[in-house]
């Protein structure tokens, strides 16, 4: 059984149908969005396909004809996201079952029981692809549950029409919180950006190749060892595209340390000074969506999952697709032909 068909899981079903393994005969995908495109589908209207938002093809894409390198980028990426998965779903007979939202795996003797809104299916293996989008992250600061304005992290936000005519403190060090700046630059009353640590404005050719190993270098030592998985800003920077460059040169791209406090009505920044606020934006990434595995208690102190290869070291039925190094869609395309491999050695 396949949880999640975002790109982790339409890239193992590809390879368990050339494997000859059928879609509702020998595996079953469920998925809890309403529609296909994965997280893709939740996204912000104004986004669009780019440098700083690649998105790589699926495994056999090519056999449709259609490719996101040539797709038209002045519509929203989801969209665009959407309608081709809804194509590959279609050519490839995937048959995803949805909405049906995944709330718990449990042991039923040899078999795993996945408890689901459309009932529950016993699987002798299990793939769980369920991202990050539904889990995300907003760090802890004093006085934060006292703020009077708007809370919106990245998967809530729609619009920056949302936030005209107020004051938006946008926190965070990567390519969401930099397009959240750029805009709202015209629509907002002011805008502020606060990030942990400062801002590694990097070229295409740093971010991909060199900026790219070290990131999955380190996931994939992460995710061996059980740890937290790191934030992959951290290690790939954020692309100095021409539209950034011109934002850091009109002074909009400048970041602040971190504030130490939020307030019923602004932040405290660390100098004393006080910035207003109607809303505070959360760019501060996801966390690994791993909660309906919480009954098979393979998270370790450390805080992560043991994974090698994507399966589980604990329990070797469970494959995590697009876990740790694997979590971009050419990630995601490797992950999904060497878990479909493994699969196969477990029949």
């Amino acid at each position: 059984m396949i949880i999640g068909a975002g790109q982790a899981g339409l890239a193992v079903a590809y390879y368990l149908r050339r494997f000859q393994l059928e879609p509702d005969v020998d595996f079953v995908i469920v998925d809890r969005g309403p529609g296909t495109g994965g997280a893709w589908q939740f996204r912000w209207d104004a986004l669009r396909l780019g440098s700083a938002h690649k998105v790589n093809d699926l495994p056999g894409m090519a056999e449709l004809g259609i490719s996101f390198e040539t797709a038209d980028r002045t519509l929203p990426a989801k969209d665009i996201v959407a309608g081709y998965y809804r194509r590959y779903e279609d050519h490839f007979g995937l048959s995803v079952h949805r909405p049906a939202d995944a709330t718990s795996v449990v042991n039923r003797g040899a078999d795993l029981v996945v408890q689901h809104t459309e009932g529950e299916t016993a699987t002798q293996v299990l793939v769980n692809a369920t991202g990050t989008w539904g889990a995300p992250f907003v760090p802890y600061y004093p006085g934060v549950s006292t703020f009077r304005g708007r809370h919106v992290h990245t998967n809530g936000y729609v619009a920056a029409e949302e936030f005209r005519d107020q004051n938006v403190v946008v926190v965070g060090g990567g390519t969401s919180a930099v397009g959240f700046l750029l805009e709202l630059e015209d629509v907002a009353a002011s805008v502020s950006w606060a990030s942990r640590r400062p801002i590694d404005f990097s070229t295409e050719h740093v971010r991909t190749i060199e900026g790219g190993v070290a990131a999955v270098r380190d996931a994939e030592a992460a995710a061996r060892a059980g740890r937290a998985l790191p934030s992959v800003v951290s290690s790939t920077g954020v692309p100095l595209t021409r539209k950034v460059a011109a934002g850091i040169s009109r002074g909009l791209l400048k970041e602040r340390p971190m504030f130490v406090a939020v307030e019923h009505d602004g932040v405290r920044w660390r100098d004393g000074s006080f910035t207003p606020a109607d809303a505070i934006i959360w760019a501060t990434g996801f966390r690994p969506e791993l909660r309906h595995l919480a009954p098979l208690k393979l998270r370790e102190k450390t805080g992560g999952v043991p994974v090698e290869s994507g399966q589980v070291w604990t329990d070797a039925r469970i494959f995590l697709a697009g876990y740790g190094p694997y979590a971009s869609t050419i990630g995601a395309n490797r992950s999904g032909r060497v878990i479909a491999r493994q699969i196969m050695a477990l029949l």
